[in-house]
């Protein structure tokens, strides 16, 4: 099921309301419809400034937003398009270093729409037409643009050589099987060889790839892919590497590659997967000539990043109170094993909320040392898992307030996981909205 979004500006719901009727709101492979969009709408795509474009399976929006935060503290002016959005659709379009205001999104929406409605476009394919269309008539310096699902027939993958000045692919790992699996002649058997064949199908002729060391069968795919198209690719642990180091001061983060060593800031975002992802980022900037960025700014830009939703604690408010809780979207192994190792057997109580295609065993058997007791809430609006599904001695709750409500009267920390729209309702409930 696909959040749709809602919006107090009703010119916004008028056009959320036509999203939700798409024929294909799931999302389709394929990349026929979503170029035909962009030929009624001028071709957007071959009029943006720079574009970073990012692949993978976790923390791929976690460079974007280290890439935005480095761009922009050089002093450039950064257009970015990730997904999902957390509580507002605008979140998904940011135009020059703000999220689109709700008059220009109505109208946006309404123009992709006219236009190319009788194509029957994705829910998807609608929201990067508008993104690419915006993007090509505001000037910036850059764009950033986030893959949506998988890559190669991923509706950002419009994007021609000419329009990209690098390509990066994140951390891979199993997730959106349905898609990412579904047979096809001529692409690889092993599960993680096919999702990377996927994600580096982004790659593009004469244009940088950067890449995260990944199991040697998905490794293998994407320097096949990069060798075929003639995509020079650089990977971690060979022609560059990143590490955090500790000395009596501070926590530093030195990177290298062949033009030699950055000692920088630690990067703001919590968990220490976010050492790569920073380091990643970092690639990107380093190895295109499009777009300048000093030392100086690629440390400032590390050290403010901000992306909601991804082991963030919550401020105080109307859900939290005082108490400390804990948020984020992971709901899938790779994040499950990220979590554990964030907790590292830490105490905590445990309220999830999966979506019902979605495994439970890959949250909460990472976490069985660190749950002090496991509440199991709805996803609002969405298809999901019961009690039982996550095992025995399991409570649940209506939702998040009872959740909370619900808990002992001490102070341990409360964690909240699940699915990115479970994180998205805690933040809305908190009067924390994404900006």
């Amino acid at each position: 099921m696909v959040d749709f979004g809602r919006s107090n500006d009703p010119r916004v719901q008028a056009q959320l309301d036509r999203l939700a009727q798409l024929s294909v709101p799931q999302g389709r492979f394929g990349l026929e419809t979503i170029t035909a969009m962009m030929g009624r709408l001028g071709n957007p795509h071959r009029k943006l400034p720079p574009v970073f474009h990012v692949a993978g399976t976790n923390g791929k929006g976690s460079v974007c937003a280290f890439l935005r935060a480095m761009l922009e503290a050089d002093g450039n002016r950064v257009h970015v398009t990730t997904s999902p959005h957390l509580v507002r659709y605008n979140e998904r379009i940011r135009v020059g270093g703000n999220l689109i205001a709700d008059a220009a999104l109505a109208q946006l929406l309404a123009e992709v729409l006219d236009a190319t409605a009788d194509l029957g476009p994705s829910f998807f394919e609608v929201t990067i037409a508008a993104a690419f269309l915006v993007f090509s008539r505001e000037p910036a310096d850059a764009c950033v643009v986030e893959v949506g699902l998988g890559g190669r027939f991923d509706a950002t993958n419009v994007l021609e050589p000419a329009a990209v000045a690098a390509s990066g692919i994140a951390a891979l790992g199993l997730d959106h099987e349905r898609f990412l699996l579904a047979p096809e002649d001529g692409t690889p058997q092993s599960p993680m060889a096919r999702i990377a064949f996927e994600k580096a199908g982004i790659a593009k002729r004469g244009i940088p790839l950067l890449a995260l060391d990944q199991v040697p069968e998905a490794m293998q795919q994407i320097i096949v892919r990069a060798e075929s198209v003639g995509a020079p690719l650089a990977i971690y642990g060979h022609e560059w590497s990143n590490k955090s180091e500790v000395d009596a001061k501070e926590n530093r983060h030195i990177y290298r590659d062949e033009q030699g060593i950055l000692k920088l800031q630690f990067p703001s975002l919590n968990g220490a997967h976010q050492i790569r992802n920073a380091g990643l980022a970092v690639a990107m900037l380093r190895h295109q000539d499009e777009v300048a960025v000093s030392p100086e700014a690629m440390a400032r830009g590390l050290s403010s990043a901000r992306w909601p939703g991804r082991f963030q604690r919550l401020a105080p408010g109307p859900l939290t109170g005082e108490r400390e809780v804990w948020i984020d979207g992971g709901h899938n192994p790779s994040a499950g094993h990220a979590m554990a190792r964030f907790w590292k057997d830490q105490p905590m109580h445990l309220i999830v909320g999966m979506l019902a295609n979605k495994d439970p065993k890959a949250i909460i058997n990472p976490l069985s040392k660190s749950s002090a007791s496991v509440t199991a809430v709805p996803v609002p609006g969405h298809d999901h898992h019961g009690a039982a599904a996550f095992g025995e001695n399991v409570q649940s709750a209506s939702d998040l307030p009872q959740a909370l409500a619900g808990l002992p009267g001490d102070l341990v920390t409360v964690f909240i996981t699940g699915s990115l729209y479970l994180v998205g309702e805690a933040l809305r409930l908190n009067d924390e909205v994404p900006d």
